[in-house]
């Protein structure tokens, strides 16, 4: 995004304030439409002259012409750039080195300290030799584990335009309260003003494994759905995410999991979700694509 009036017109379209944005980490945010439910969950820096948005490859199209929607006569230009860039993110304190890459810059995507790579999609071989040279190349498997483990929501399966951003607990990472006006911010003040969520992202553990989409009951009354479940081999168990209604979401609540082929008894979990138990316990203190994206985690 680019031009003179930048700033001030994507601070009117997004939760978080992007006159704090700079150059050295990014800065997540969501996209609202007026009653508050998510258009778009991105991450953002910001240069001198030019701010730098990735969101979901499913996003692509849609985020771009969300945002053009209401620039009337402001000096803005949205422009996709995801053809010319590949996008890395490495886990570790320590910022990578020996790769030429566009952008480095601090990111938190797994809820833990991380760096993104923006490198130029001609470079994207030589940065992938260089960093598996270094780092554990994470497939699709580990990084939906990490991230399942650390709570993290996902759009398509978490996100949707359903969910109003504190359900799926972006509040503390995504929303700056302080900030003013933007499209969607009222229902947002009304909500942090009651103190309550219709319903709220939790964690899962189970006794068999859980398949995305399964409806959650207790006794006839669905209350929830899986929305992701992975395998934990570190813990031995079945483990995933939900989004699960005011009453029935406290930690240690049983529920039945269940679609048209199989069902099983889960348990709600504080997160970052360790499993390792199919029975209720105490509550531990919880803690809070070359084309398109081009994802690749690397784990330090």
């Amino acid at each position: 995004m680019t031009g003179a009036d930048r700033v001030r017109f994507l601070n009117g379209q997004t939760t978080n304030d992007v006159r704090k944005a700079g150059p050295d980490a990014t800065q997540e945010s969501c996209v609202l439409n007026s009653k508050g439910h998510l258009d778009a969950h991105i991450f953002l820096f910001a240069t001198p002259n030019e701010i730098w948005i990735d969101a979901d490859a499913e996003l692509r199209e849609q985020l771009q012409g969300r945002l053009e929607r209401y620039i009337i006569a402001d000096d803005v230009l949205v422009e996709d750039a995801s053809k010319g860039f590949a996008l890395f993110h490495v886990l570790g304190e320590s910022k990578p080195s020996r790769v030429e890459a566009k952008f480095c810059v601090s990111s938190r995507r797994l809820g833990c300290d991380g760096w993104d790579l923006w490198v130029e999609s001609v470079a994207a071989k030589e940065a992938t030799d260089i960093l598996t040279a270094t780092y554990h190349p994470a497939d699709e498997n580990e990084w939906e584990l990490l991230r399942i483990e650390n709570g993290i929501p996902r759009w398509g399966r978490e996100l949707t335009p359903d969910i109003i951003p504190p359900e799926a607990n972006l509040a503390a990472r995504a929303i700056d309260y302080e900030k003013g006006c933007y499209i969607g911010q009222e229902v947002i003040s009304r909500m942090k003003m009651s103190g309550q969520v219709r319903q709220r992202l939790c964690g899962l553990v189970s006794e068999t494994a859980m398949e995305p989409g399964m409806e959650l009951r207790m006794e006839e009354k669905v209350v929830g759905r899986v929305t992701s479940a992975v395998f934990s081999p570190q813990t031995n168990s079945n483990i995933g995410l939900a989004i699960i209604k005011r009453r029935y979401n406290d930690i240690g609540t049983s529920l039945l999991a269940s679609n048209e082929k199989v069902q099983t008894n889960v348990w709600v979990e504080a997160m970052p979700v360790k499993g390792g138990s199919v029975a209720p316990s105490s509550a531990s203190p919880a803690r809070t694509d070359g084309e398109g994206r081009g994802e690749a985690a690397l784990l330090a």
